[in-house]
């Protein structure tokens, strides 16, 4: 038998510099094992029927082809409409919107059109999954910054430590995923002051922008004086409107780096879902009760679980916004955050996420876990009867 020649298969040196989603593998264990998931932040209810309906006219009407790789005119008009309307910052629909699939897409196209190999991106910990795998393939440095508990704030010094004369952005997401923080004006004032002595720019994860608790407001980075020009908003519909799996998201951006986010989403995608961007145009316009009652139906699920974990001997960290809930499982005997989150799962019949996939050291999330609450009530009742069943371990 003769031999071919050798062939070497490798992976790139990047691709091994970070995993695959913790969040989304632990969805497929819960699957495996039939266990209520309170891992992946989408909601286990119905999206809102008008805007259903929206999308089914769409297709109906033959919406099919592709839609103007940027975005359909009729999304960014309303997406540039809504910003305005809400947080008094002209929008120019033509020159400053990029429609993505999803706001996952809209963070790695601009980090690709704004970051150089060897540029530095300051990133807070713990951050959204994404960030830290994002910045490799950008070819970014990451210097990250704590976030500290009990409210979640940071340090004015270590954050100005981590900037320099190298920093290019920072990564900013309020609220927060994983802790549910709401960051201050205060605290926003300061990053956007650090953006404008070291020209840096602020890429702000804003998807989560309604969904808030106990008088927290939710500040804009464009927002700021002096911000608009160096502020990328990132967006979308999945959190809002119940519709995470349609993949529709977008940046706002001024015209400069809205043409480079174009080019680079342009060869990543192409563009989203063409009947999809149509019902998104008609779900930006849905009026203030709507995102009244949003908040309001979040808040009453985030008041359900908490007393649930506390109950369970988790010690709770309650959010101000979003619908995440970070506790810590130290008081339940445990040191070891994803064998607890596995042995949730397979032995008490409920999905969490470790929280060491929020930090860039495992070590630092390893008594931490995350519960995501986006869920009918009768799935949360139910997680808290099995939780019923989880006994404190004895400390060695």
């Amino acid at each position: 038998m003769v031999e071919g020649p050798r062939v070497s298969i490798r992976a790139s040196a990047k691709a091994g510099r970070f995993t695959e989603s913790v969040i989304r593998e632990m969805t497929r264990l819960a699957h495996l094992h039939g266990a209520v998931n309170l891992s992946q932040g989408f909601p286990d209810f119905a999206a809102p029927a008008e805007v259903k309906e929206a999308a089914r006219r769409a297709i109906d009407t033959d919406i099919n082809q592709y839609a103007i790789t940027w975005g359909a005119r009729p999304l960014r008009q309303a997406i540039a409409r809504k910003f305005e309307r809400l947080y008094g910052v002209p929008v120019d629909p033509e020159r400053e919107v990029t429609v993505t699939c999803g706001s996952t897409e809209a963070m790695i196209a601009t980090l690709l059109a704004i970051l150089d190999p060897g540029d530095e991106v300051v990133v807070f910990e713990p951050f959204y999954e994404n960030y830290g795998p994002d910045a490799v393939l950008s070819g970014a440095v990451p210097r990250y910054v704590r976030l500290r508990p009990p409210d979640w704030s940071f340090d004015p010094a270590e954050l100005e430590r981590a900037f320099s004369a190298r920093t290019r952005a920072i990564i900013v997401n309020t609220p927060n995923n994983p802790t549910g923080k709401v960051l201050t004006r205060a605290e926003m004032e300061k990053i956007a002051e650090l953006c404008r002595r070291h020209d840096a720019l602020a890429v702000t994860d804003e998807i989560y922008e309604h969904i808030l608790y106990d008088g927290a407001v939710h500040v804009p980075m464009a927002s700021l004086p002096g911000m608009a020009e160096r502020t990328v908003t990132i967006n979308g519909m999945s959190k809002t409107y119940s519709v995470t799996g349609w993949r529709v998201g977008w940046a706002i951006a001024p015209p400069t780096l809205t043409a480079a986010i174009r080019k680079v989403h342009d060869f990543l995608t192409v563009g989203a879902a063409a009947p999809l961007q149509e019902a998104g145009a008609m779900a930006l316009e849905l009026p203030p009760s709507y995102y009244a009652a949003l908040a309001e139906g979040y808040a009453r699920r985030r008041d359900r679980l908490v007393p649930l974990l506390e109950r369970a001997g988790f010690r709770v960290y309650r959010p101000a916004g979003a619908y995440y809930v970070m506790t810590e499982i130290d008081g339940l005997g445990w040191d070891d955050d994803v064998a607890f989150a596995r042995h949730l799962i397979e032995e008490i019949g409920v999905a969490v996420v470790p929280g060491s996939s929020f930090y860039n050291d495992p070590a630092d999330g390893r008594r931490q876990v995350r519960f995501a609450f986006c869920k009918k009530d009768e799935t949360l009742d139910e997680a808290g009867r099995r939780l019923e069943r989880l006994e404190r371990r004895a400390r060695p």
